[in-house]
């Protein structure tokens, strides 16, 4: 089998018709994509500190116990990479360990994910935004103001994804390097006025216990949710068996690294200048300015905005690609499966993304839910994306390694260890049940992929229909 080919059985693109550019991305453009969608400095900005609220002196322990669970799901994910190039991604991966059917049911769960992420990453954007923006030009923080700020960041990043995959993966390092600059640059300051290197209470995990971590998990790992957002860029990518798995691996070590580092760092800071992070709008903002940097306080507020930017456009291109790659395979409309004839992005299925990415938080926002509770809970439903997506991928990478006859022990190991932990996981962003109405979320979530399925499968047999007429 090529592994180059895709899931469908009979393709409903015409011949000749645009397509994505093959081998047109570097390794670093790879990295580039998945940086951008991690969103690594929004992720320190409003994240991490809600997750330091939680967990408090265990956050480190928990960030550990994530970044295991993220690298034994990389192993599984890297059985397919290495082998398979396609903008399907994680859908094509599943399709080709399990089915038909899963790949398209991943697929589904996939495009929610990317689809929830862009449309909570804009109004986190616009949360922090809004802030700067009231700040220094006394504007009230409005609902109008709000949703016109989330709309503009979707469309900046519609336009963006529509013109090039070169020019996103440009914006994105650029933001993503800057921002992260700023804030590791107020966290050393910080230091360097006698921080407490050696912190006691979370050495000996004062105050940590099984309660503490339980409510932490499904926030930490939604800290690494699009990691492997670069399996998208498929044939995109120069040399995509060895490039994509590099730039993954190249992401996930080092962003876990820095994610532990700054945990630790943030939590004996806040013990030491009295500052109850999770309490704050913009804990990065007030850390500069307790230690005289106000000048960096504000860099810092732009820069979790403009990764949360950064964060809308990744997960506009990855999550569009799913769906392009759906429709060339027949699960979706066909005209979705056809990319720009000068661009060659799938421009049909990022401005279907962009649409849909204004809309919820726009409406959401107009219904009387407040800017912040639109984040956490679209946050909430692409969480629950990721983690259906990963066990879907790590189920299926055994049967297909057993199909290539290169299935070993360590392989297995990787597999059933991976969706044990991804089933705590699960059970954990389920369980205790919350209050309303985040206790709907994961019944919206099923509904939106359940939709999305039957969408699918009513394409795919008029198409059957269509070619035995």
């Amino acid at each position: 089998m090529d592994p180059d080919i895709r899931a469908g059985d009979g393709p409903t693109v015409l011949a000749g018709a645009p397509t994505l550019r093959r081998n047109y991305l570097s390794g670093l453009e790879n990295v580039a994509q998945t940086l951008g969608t991690m969103a690594p400095t929004g992720t320190l900005g409003v994240i991490i500190p809600l997750l330091i609220g939680k967990t408090g002196n265990g956050t480190w322990v928990l960030f550990l116990a994530v970044l295991a669970i993220c690298l034994l799901i990389l192993v599984n994910i890297n059985g397919f990479a290495t082998r398979c190039a396609s903008a399907g991604g994680l859908a094509t991966y599943a399709r080709l360990g399990l089915g038909p059917r899963a790949g398209v049911g991943t697929g589904w769960i996939y495009v929610g994910a990317m689809l929830f992420g862009a449309a909570s990453s804009a109004p986190s954007a616009a949360y922090y935004a809004c802030l700067v923006i009231s700040e220094y030009t006394g504007m009230a923080n409005s609902v109008t103001l709000g949703a016109a700020v989330t709309t503009l960041v979707v469309i900046a990043a519609w336009w963006t994804a529509f013109r090039d995959m070169k020019l996103s993966g440009d914006v994105m390092i650029v933001i993503e390097v800057t921002s992260l600059t700023v804030m590791i640059a107020i966290v050393a300051l910080a230091m360097s006025k006698g921080g407490p290197w050696i912190d006691r209470p979370q050495l000996t995990l004062q105050g940590a216990g099984p309660r503490a971590f339980s409510a932490g998990l499904v926030l930490a790992f939604l800290t690494m949710g699009g990691f492997e957002s670069a399996t998208t860029l498929g044939e995109e990518a120069k040399h995509a068996r060895t490039a994509i798995p590099r730039a993954i691996l190249g992401c996930v070590v080092p962003i876990g690294v820095l994610y532990l580092v700054m945990t630790y760092l943030l939590v004996g800071l806040g013990r030491k200048f009295g500052i109850a992070l999770d309490q704050l709008e913009t804990p990065f903002d007030t850390l500069a300015r307790a230690n005289h940097y106000p000048v960096l306080g504000t860099l810092s507020s732009v820069g979790v905005a403009l990764s949360y930017f950064a964060c809308t456009l990744g997960s506009i291109n990855a999550g569009s690609r799913t769906l392009y790659s759906m429709s060339e395979d027949g699960y979706f409309f066909g005209t979705f499966g056809r990319a720009h004839p000068v661009n060659a992005t799938p421009h049909r299925a990022i401005a279907l993304f962009g649409i849909i990415s204004i809309a919820v938080p726009v409406v959401m926002l107009f219904s009387g839910v407040t800017l912040y509770s639109v984040v956490d809970y679209v946050s909430q439903l692409a969480a629950l994306g990721f983690i259906g997506a990963y066990f879907m991928v790590c189920l299926a990478a055994p049967f297909f390694l057993s199909g290539e006859h290169c299935l070993s022990r360590p392989r297995v190991a990787a597999s059933v260890g991976a969706l044990l932990l991804l089933g705590v996981v699960m059970v954990q962003s389920v369980y205790p049940v919350p209050p309303a109405p985040a206790c709907y979320l994961p019944y919206a979530f099923a509904a939106t992929v359940a939709v999305g399925f039957a969408v699918s499968w009513g394409v795919r047999r008029g198409n059957e229909t269509a070619f035995a007429g």
